[in-house]
């Protein structure tokens, strides 16, 4: 590998955040917005995990995956969040090599976790509206582990690629990287050699873990839309069309950042623009996830009820 080569001695083992550390104020509003944000991602999504596990009512394809979305992005946000909160209050904004190459490979690899994880839940939801009476039997708990697995290791497997193919790109001794964290597009600017290759490959990689399942997603709720307008009573009507809005909520959010990041050329990329995209949908979108998902959800509000008194009762 020729990261750690070609450099001088303090560029050897290290590299440094620059993140917007020419801004101290600026810098100040963000340590306290990512602060309250990563303390209410890890109540929020604490909050589903621990209800959907001790709630049998819950115990669902829907909650199920609702769980393993909650679980990513707890594990999302952590990758990041406290390196992040240390380096805004600390002079030195370093992080070691090893620390950046395992914070590359984990966010890369939830962050393509979340979009087949996102397409998975569409299905669950167009197997619940279109075919209402085999739905037991569609998702059936060994089919739902599968599918939650194969989301898990081809976002892992596919990540563990991307990062070995920028770890081999000489850099000349640059180790100052302009963002708040260890991301592949900032990544590629510091290579002093043509990046041609490795972008060619990023947008294929953003095409097959972007585009294709956003384009499955939205032809499953084109499936859905007609059989919801179709049912009869209104409260029905109302739950199915609360459920759909949530999911399409969390994946315009999720999927639109991501677009705007990952589909475009490295080259291009706009580092001030890229910064804030990225705090984005690293610690805003996860911890919004929870909200639109229990806002207007009843079954989630009565669980939760149910597993207070419980715990109050004993």
């Amino acid at each position: 590998v020729n990261w750690k080569t070609d450099g001088n001695q303090s560029s050897l083992g290290e590299f440094i955040l620059l993140g917007v550390s020419d801004r101290p104020q600026l810098e100040l509003l963000l340590f306290v917005l990512i602060l309250i944000s990563y303390t209410m991602t890890l109540l929020g999504n604490t909050t589903i995990i621990v209800v959907s596990w001790l709630d049998p009512h819950l115990h669902t394809p829907m909650y199920f995956f609702l769980s393993n979305l909650s679980f990513l992005d707890l594990c999302y946000t952590t990758s990041v969040g406290p390196q992040m909160l240390v380096n805004f209050r600390s002079r030195r904004k370093t992080i070691s090599l090893a620390g950046c190459v395992a914070q590359l490979y984990i966010s890369l690899s939830l962050g393509c976790t979340e979009c087949l994880l996102l397409a998975v839940m569409a299905y669950d939801r167009y197997a619940a509206v279109c075919q209402p009476l085999r739905y037991t039997a569609i998702m059936s708990r060994r089919f739902c582990l599968q599918l939650a697995a194969t989301a898990w290791l081809c976002g892992f497997g596919n990540s563990m690629l991307q990062t070995i193919l920028t770890l081999q790109l000489p850099r000349c001794g640059q180790n100052q990287i302009e963002h708040f964290l260890c991301e592949l597009p900032a990544l590629l600017k510091l290579a002093c050699v043509d990046t041609s290759a490795n972008e060619a490959e990023l947008l294929a990689s953003a095409f097959f873990f972007l585009l294709v399942p956003l384009g499955f997603i939205l032809v499953s709720y084109g499936y859905i839309g007609a059989p919801v307008l179709r049912i009869h009573s209104a409260k029905g009507r109302l739950k199915a069309f609360n459920t759909c809005a949530s999911h399409l909520a969390v994946v315009s959010l999720f999927y639109g950042t991501a677009i705007s990041m990952y589909l475009q050329p490295p080259s291009s990329y706009s580092q001030d623009r890229g910064k804030m995209v990225s705090l984005f949908y690293t610690m805003v979108t996860p911890m919004l996830n929870p909200l639109i998902y229990t806002l207007r959800n009843k079954e989630v509000h009565r669980a939760l009820c149910r597993v207070l008194g419980r715990i109050l009762s004993t």
